[in-house]
């Protein structure tokens, strides 16, 4: 794929010919504690194997299947906390937000707003969300075709931010699935902005077990492996300690100790996509002076 434009996100540049990056942590703030000590264990696998990354964590999840489903420790709780995790560890912060009233509190702490999947045609929250100066990473729609994405990179790139992210989270196939077309990754890289993987959501079972989303999270190493040799610019990557206690999208997460090889795998499947884009293409010769050299060879032996 052709390298999209490239930027700074905190202290990592992502995009262009960059290496691959991550965004991961836990769907939701549990605890201040639970989310520091992801966010530590996450940043010591990536830093010893030299993967930038972005801490991730909501604090409010305000598109739970159920009323009685956890949402996190609120607004100004959560931005304590991930403030407080910013301090300690230097992470650049990625959270979303729902509501136009949140994305000047959240942007004055974090350094990438989301919008989440569902949202990816709030008009009014996207130009917010642009206004903002902040990175704005842009889920598309589970019910979007990956060329509709245009119209919410509009939105954004109309305030004058040009610090947009692409992600891709699955597209609902039927009802309680979603299935990934790898068409999409080249298609919105057309758009010029850097793309992200979401892979843990992506084998989400929406609403599969009634009040909450089910997961296959056995597909998640293939789709990584998948998305990191097409060349995407980032893996997106929901992670805890203990997928089957979490209070939010343990079914799909990715467990902890799972994290380090699934890292070594990938990035190295990054590093040779990203070297076949580098590399010159192949020096096509025509037909027609296949043949004239020809002519000019028996020409040359007949004298």
């Amino acid at each position: 794929m052709n390298p999209s434009r490239s930027f700074e996100v905190g202290k990592i540049r992502v995009g262009g010919r960059a290496p691959l990056f991550l965004v991961a942590g836990p769907c939701v703030i549990e605890t201040e504690a639970h989310a520091t000590m992801i966010a530590e264990r996450i940043a010591g696998i990536a830093s010893s194997l030299g993967v930038p990354l972005i801490f991730k964590a909501s604090y409010d999840k305000a598109n739970r299947s159920s009323i009685s489903s956890y949402r996190g420790p609120g607004l100004e709780q959560g931005l304590r906390i991930l403030a407080a995790i910013k301090k300690r560890t230097g992470l650049p912060i990625l959270t979303d937000v729902h509501e136009i009233s949140h994305v000047g509190p959240a942007a004055e702490v974090c350094d990438v707003l989301q919008i989440p999947a569902f949202l990816s045609r709030q008009t009014d929250l996207l130009v917010a969300a642009g206004r903002s100066g902040r990175v704005v990473n842009i889920k598309k729609g589970q019910f979007l075709a990956p060329a509709e994405i245009a119209n919410a990179v509009e939105k954004v790139a109309g305030t004058g931010n040009g610090k947009i992210i692409l992600t891709e989270r699955g597209t609902s196939f039927g009802y309680q699935n979603l299935v990934v077309d790898m068409r999409s990754f080249p298609i919105m890289r057309k758009l010029g902005y850097p793309v992200v993987f979401d892979v843990t959501h992506s084998v989400q079972l929406p609403g599969g077990e009634g009040k909450s989303s089910g997961g296959q999270p056995e597909f998640i190493e293939p789709l990584a492996r998948a998305g990191a040799a097409i060349g995407v610019d980032g893996v997106f990557l929901e992670v805890h300690d203990n997928p089957a206690k979490a209070l939010s999208d343990g079914t799909n997460a990715l467990a902890l100790d799972k994290l380090r090889p699934l890292l070594e795998k990938i990035t190295r499947f990054a590093a040779l996509a990203r070297e076949a884009d580098a590399a010159p293409a192949p020096r096509v010769v025509e037909p027609r002076a296949v043949a004239a050299r020809k002519v000019e060879r028996r020409r040359w032996r007949a004298r």
